[in-house]
């Protein structure tokens, strides 16, 4: 008896913690912070994927603009900013949308994507992954190192 093909679909989490566009950088923060994310999917009032909200935008908040910019700095040794002028740094952009700094250009997969393709590509982003209907553009799920884990674990057979 031949097993049906393990899939994308057959590994993700169906209800991921999720961001919509208009929420804001401070309810964002508090997700990724709470449940130690590294990234978050971002999805419009009809749940189709709009892009990735991460750790990755907060430290581009919190670092002076001059290292950040196209051809900014490279060696900043010579600055001396401590927590406090970091965390008022990040102030200034906890009212702002998320949206202000997701990226639309993210990795995603299809929900038929094959197993060990899945695994592969897990492996090279070192990301949570978007499976993404195709021709809805729906957010189906998410891919975490925790559920390719919980789900190799559980099975013996």
């Amino acid at each position: 008896m031949n097993k049906p093909p393990m899939t994308a679909q057959s590994i993700m989490n169906p209800h991921p913690n999720t961001l919509h566009v208009e929420d804001k950088v401070s309810d964002g923060i508090k997700i990724i912070m709470n449940n130690r994310y590294r990234r978050l999917p971002v999805i419009d009032h009809q749940g189709c994927f709009q892009g990735i909200f991460g750790v990755n935008c907060l430290l581009r908040m919190v670092l002076p603009k001059a290292v950040v910019m196209e051809q900014g700095l490279d060696n900043i040794q010579f600055m001396n900013d401590n927590l406090s002028d970091l965390h008022q740094r990040l102030k200034q952009f906890e009212n702002q949308p998320v949206a202000i700094c997701m990226h639309q250009d993210s990795i995603q997969i299809a929900p038929d994507t094959p197993l060990l393709e899945t695994l592969l590509l897990l492996y090279k982003t070192k990301a949570s992954i978007p499976v993404v209907n195709p021709d809805s553009q729906k957010l189906m799920g998410v891919i975490s190192y925790w559920d390719v884990g919980e789900k190799i674990l559980a099975a013996e057979n």
